[in-house]
């Protein structure tokens, strides 16, 4: 007599079928970014040793609580399917720019910029949540015209859609923010597979309009940058001429970054951090101050990491199961990469001052939960890039 097994229920089937998924998880990328983490809590714990007098562990515990708060965040992203943003795209887009218009209307002004909401302890900013939201809302919108990419018009639509919260974000100002979203754009344009034509008739267009921000604007007469925001581009382009003390920030991340030498000097003897010589020491110029405390060995162990998670993120961009997962994965590791390669570069002078924060390391909940939930969407993109729709 033959008897057959009982058919699992529906709920265990599925129980069945995310177990294994979860087992094609990138645990590469995984232990890249629990790296990352814990390196980034090291630096903070002796960069901001000597910021809170009495209170050392002060920014290192509040770092360790959105650390778990963005490592929910990861779980969360792992258990929803990315097709899920592809059908809804429009709700993220409406979402992104209705969280950009409140920080217009309600956000806290801090040092000249609105960029804030404040929650308890929390201060919540959308603008970095606002680097995934377009990202998924692009690569949606992209998606579903992908019999149109050789379209001129598909890709005007597209740079529309990020020139809104492009501009909102430029607005608050947030100059930094607003480079990261152009740069998720080149990202997913480029991975949809548009034109050569139509990305090389952008990049003009992109350098045209620097050269009316920077030079033929203000020679009329209209100044579209702050004040603040001109001397850093003077700073970064003509160093040798700062006769004001402009440069300071810039000379004072360059000492820190070569005091560090080849081990460090340690949270007691980095004078620079210890002794506030560095101005934001724990956000913008988190690098040079960490480079100064760890050295040579730090840097390149912080580094390798970096380096770690883009290549793992690459290779889930190769085995994505569609265009949309692929154009996601893109972007976020793009402008993963662009994140640290501007913040690192402005410490040492390649690249000019603009506030983008150092992934896991600067001071900021909203950084690092908004970088670790990009990273369970591209984790959740890797778990099913078996599944073929």
């Amino acid at each position: 007599m033959i008897e057959y097994a009982p058919r699992p229920s529906i709920r265990a089937e599925h129980v069945l079928e995310f177990g294994g998924r979860l087992r094609r998880i990138d645990w590469l990328l995984m232990l890249a970014v629990a790296g990352l983490l814990a390196v980034g809590l090291w630096a903070i714990g002796g960069i901001t040793r000597f910021d809170i007098p009495g209170d050392p562990n002060y920014y290192l515990v509040r770092q360790g609580v959105f650390a778990a708060l963005g490592s929910v965040g990861l779980f969360v992203a792992l258990l929803v399917d990315p097709d899920l943003y592809r059908r809804h795209w429009k709700v993220v887009y409406g979402s992104l720019i209705g969280l950009l218009l409140l920080v217009m209307a309600a956000g806290e002004v801090t040092r000249g910029s609105k960029r804030w909401i404040t929650m308890g302890f929390f201060r919540f900013q959308p603008s970095e949540f606002g680097k995934v939201m377009l990202v998924l809302a692009l690569a949606g919108f992209l998606a579903a015209r992908m019999k149109r990419m050789n379209e001129f018009q598909t890709v005007a639509i597209a740079v529309g859609l990020t020139a809104v919260p492009w501009f909102l974000v430029l607005a608050e100002p947030d100059v930094g923010s607003s480079l990261v979203y152009l740069s998720a754009l080149a990202a997913v344009l480029f991975v949809a597979g548009t034109r050569w034509l139509h990305l090389a008739v952008l990049g003009v267009a992109a350098i045209l309009a620097a050269l009316a921000v920077l030079w033929v604007l203000p020679s009329a007469g209209v100044n579209v940058l702050k004040p603040y925001q001109l001397k850093r581009v003077t700073v970064f382009l003509h160093p040798s001429r700062d006769t004001s003390g402009d440069a300071y920030n810039l000379q004072q991340s360059k000492i820190g970054v070569g005091a560090g030498g080849v081990d460090g000097r340690g949270p007691k003897d980095a004078t620079q951090t210890k002794l506030n010589y560095l101005p934001e020491h724990a956000t913008d110029f988190a690098f040079a101050s960490y480079a100064e405390q760890r050295g040579f060995v730090g840097a390149t162990l912080l580094l390798g990491l970096y380096l770690l998670v883009v290549w793992r993120g690459l290779k889930i961009v190769a085995g994505a199961r569609d265009a949309f997962s692929a154009m996601v994965a893109g972007g976020i590791v793009f402008a993963f990469l662009f994140q640290v390669f501007v913040n690192v570069g402005m410490t040492i002078g390649i690249a000019p001052i603009t506030g983008i924060p150092l992934p896991f390391v600067s001071v900021g909940g909203s950084s690092l939960i908004s970088n670790l939930i990009a990273i369970g969407v591209l984790q959740a993109i890797c778990m099913r890039s078996r599944d073929r729709r």
